[in-house]
């Protein structure tokens, strides 16, 4: 009799049948990273904030980068992110927010080449100056821009991330998202207000004083 009620578990007034013993449950293996890079090898794209480097990955391996690339500044840090999505690109994108600055153009819409967005509120990889920090995008010269952009399709997954937090999780033994996503698209799926990146430096893409997003 006594070892029944031993087997039971009170839950909501009422009770549980529960095994006398349970195995501790086992951690699961943190996931490989790509070689060379802080992200997953299930990334098609990794980006480092503590370096400000990019790279392109296939099948687990790097087939571009790291190249040079300039992220968020002025409190528009680039989201960050371990299941970031594609899903949209345009290659002669031009905000609707951010103008340009200075120059004939002055006041026209921004340009964004080879806009690549993977990220609610208009958040993208596209040509523009890698020296100079966006309102939340990643700048890329144009050579990697055009990578970027043809090699990245709607549904793959990007990962933003800061190498030193990757490091000191793992050590730890935990591989969490250091900030979730705030959307949840299907691969094709276009989530609203996402028609402009928000960028506002003044840095044309081309490298000419037209400015861009």
């Amino acid at each position: 009799m006594l070892s029944g009620v031993l087997g039971l578990c009170v839950v909501a007034g009422g009770y549980l049948a529960a095994p006398a013993s349970a195995a501790p449950a086992k951690p699961s293996a943190l996931p490989p990273l790509a070689p060379g890079t802080p992200c997953t090898m299930s990334a098609r794209s990794c980006v480092d904030l503590d370096t400000e480097r990019a790279w392109l990955i296939k099948d687990g391996k790097v087939i571009r980068g790291p190249v040079k690339v300039s992220s968020g500044g002025r409190g528009k840090p680039t989201p960050v992110g371990h299941s970031l999505r594609v899903y949209r690109k345009e290659k002669d994108y031009k905000s609707q927010e951010s103008r340009i600055q200075s120059g004939p153009k002055k006041g026209q819409p921004a340009p964004m080449p080879y806009s690549v967005f993977f990220e609610d509120g208009g958040i993208a990889f596209h040509s523009g100056n890698p020296a100079v920090a966006s309102a939340g995008c990643v700048h890329l010269n144009t050579a990697d821009a055009v990578a970027w952009f043809n090699d990245l399709q709607i549904g793959d997954q990007v990962q933003v991330v800061r190498a030193s937090r990757e490091s000191a999780d793992r050590k730890k033994g935990v591989s969490e998202p250091q900030q979730p996503s705030n959307i949840t698209l299907a691969p094709g799926q276009i989530p609203s207000g996402n028609d402009d990146s928000g960028d506002d430096d003044s840095d044309d893409s081309d490298g000419d004083s037209d400015g861009d997003s």
